[in-house]
C-alpha cells in the first residue's frame, strides 16, 4: 500500500468525572492539539472520521452533537460506533482509496454520565444472554476464569499487571490512576466478579483522543517526523460468548497475524520495540501478549514474571498506564496509537522507551475481545 503518516496527535487528560466539559469541549481540545501538533489549519483536513456511541452519549446519532467541535462543516464526514482503532482503520481506508490526503479522526466519551452495567449489558445477546444480567464485568470474569484454569494462570500473576501498569502511570500527565500498589493490595481490594477485584479492573473515565492521518507527500512536509503505518490487522469472531472458546483469543491472533504479514514482520517480540495494548481487565494484558504472539500459549504469566514487559524489558508494554490506568470507551484503543505515535518520535518524556522504532497499538470491539484491530507503527 501507499505510505501513510500519523502527522498529529492531541489527547485531553483522562479523568474520572469532567463536569465541566461538554462531549463538544472534549472534542475541540484534542482537535486542537492534534491540528497544531501537525501544523495544520482545519483548512487543510479533507475529511473527518468521529467515534461516539449513542449507549454511552445519551442521545441518538450521538456525532451529532460535536461535528462542529471537530471542524467538519462543509467536509466529508463518516461516524464509527466502535473502538478508536477501528474508526482510525477507516480513516485509513479513505485515504487509501484516492479519494481523500487527509485525515481528522477523533473520538469521545464520558463514562461518568451513564451506567456501564445498563449500558454494556445491552450488548448481548436480547433472548439468551441479556435477560441474566451479564455485563462487561461479569463476562469478563468468565473469561478470566476460563482463562485461568485452562492455563494455570494464577490471580498473583494477573495482580502483577495492575502493578506494572499503574506505577507506569506516574508518567503520563494523561493517566488517570497512577498508583504505587502492590500485589497483596490487588489480591485483598473488593472482588467484583470472581475472580476479577476492583484493582484488576480498569476506572470510569471521561476524556477525547484525535489523530491526523496523510498520504506520504503532505506528511513528509509537517514540522514534525512523521510515524508510518507499516501494517493493520482486524477480525472478529463469534457474537455469541457460548460459541467461542474464551480462553482462545482467535480474532487476535487472526488480526495480528494480518498486521504483521503486510508489515513483514516474522517474530513480534524481538522485532517490536513498544507496544500498547487494551488492557480492561488485568487478565486480558496476559491474554492478549499470547494471542499477539510474544509468548506461547498459556505463556502470559510467565511472560510478565520475567520482566521482559517492564519498562526497562525486552518488550515494554502500556508504559502510559494502559487502559487499567484510563478507560474512556472508544477513545481507549485511539489513546493507544496517540501514545505508540509518541513513543516512536521519541517524545514520550518519562514513559520514553529507550531506541523505539516499530511500534504495536491494540484495540478490541464487543464482550470478551470479540473483535480486535491490530496497528504495527514505525518511526523515522
Amino acid at each position: 500500500m501507499k505510505r501513510i503518516g500519523i502527522i498529529g496527535v492531541g489527547q485531553t487528560r483522562y479523568e474520572r468525572m469532567k463536569t465541566e466539559d461538554t462531549y463538544a469541549d472534549l472534542i475541540f481540545e484534542a482537535t486542537v492539539k492534534a491540528l497544531d501538533d501537525a501544523g495544520l489549519g482545519i483548512d487543510d483536513i479533507d475529511n473527518v472520521i468521529t467515534i461516539s456511541n449513542d449507549f454511552w452519549d445519551g442521545r441518538t446519532i450521538s456525532s451529532m452533537a460535536i461535528t462542529d467541535a471537530c471542524g467538519s462543516y462543509g467536509k466529508n464526514v463518516s461516524t464509527v460506533e466502535g473502538d478508536g482503532t477501528f474508526g482510525a482503520l477507516y480513516g485509513l481506508m479513505r485515504i487509501l482509496s484516492g479519494a481523500f490526503r487527509t485525515t481528522l479522526v477523533v473520538a469521545h466519551c464520558k463514562g461518568s454520565e451513564g451506567s456501564n452495567h445498563f449500558i454494556t449489558n445491552a450488548m448481548f445477546n436480547p433472548i439468551y444472554e441479556r435477560m441474566i444480567g451479564l455485563d462487561s464485568i461479569s463476562s469478563s470474569a468468565l473469561q478470566a476464569r476460563r482463562y485461568m484454569e485452562k492455563y494455570n494462570i494464577t490471580e498473583e500473576q494477573c495482580a502483577m499487571v495492575s502493578v506494572k501498569n499503574h506505577k507506569n502511570a506516574f508518567n503520563n500527565p494523561f493517566a488517570q490512576l497512577a498508583m504505587n500498589i502492590t500485589i497483596e493490595d490487588v489480591l485483598k481490594s473488593k472482588m467484583l466478579s470472581d475472580p476479577i477485584k476492583l484493582l484488576d479492573a480498569s476506572p470510569i473515565s471521561d476524556g477525547a483522543c484525535a489523530i491526523i492521518l496523510a498520504e506520504e507527500e503532505i506528511a513528509k512536509k509537517g514540522p514534525k517526523r512523521p510515524v508510518w503505518i507499516r501494517g493493520v490487522g482486524h477480525f472478529a469472531e463469534a457474537y455469541n460468548l457460548g460459541d467461542r472458546d474464551l480462553a482462545e483469543p482467535l480474532s487476535l491472533i487472526r488480526a495480528a497475524k494480518k498486521a504483521y504479514t503486510m508489515a513483514g514482520i516474522t517474530d513480534p517480540f524481538k522485532e517490536i520495540d513498544v507496544a500498547e495494548i487494551y488492557d480492561a481487565f488485568s487478565y486480558q494484558e496476559l491474554l492478549w501478549t499470547e494471542g499477539l504472539g510474544f509468548c506461547e500459549r498459556g505463556g502470559g504469566g510467565r511472560l510478565i514474571e520475567s520482566g521482559a514487559t517492564e519498562m526497562d524489558g525486552e518488550l515494554p508494554i502500556n508504559p502510559s498506564g494502559g487502559v487499567l490506568s484510563a478507560h474512556p470507551v472508544l477513545v481507549a484503543g485511539l489513546a493507544r496509537i496517540a501514545e505508540i505515535t509518541i513513543q516512536l518520535r521519541g517524545e514520550a518524556e518519562a514513559r520514553q522507551v529507550h531506541r523505539a522504532r516499530v511500534g504495536l497499538a491494540h484495540g478490541i470491539n464487543g464482550a470478551c475481545g470479540q473483535a480486535h484491530c491490530v496497528w504495527i507503527l514505525e518511526g523515522e
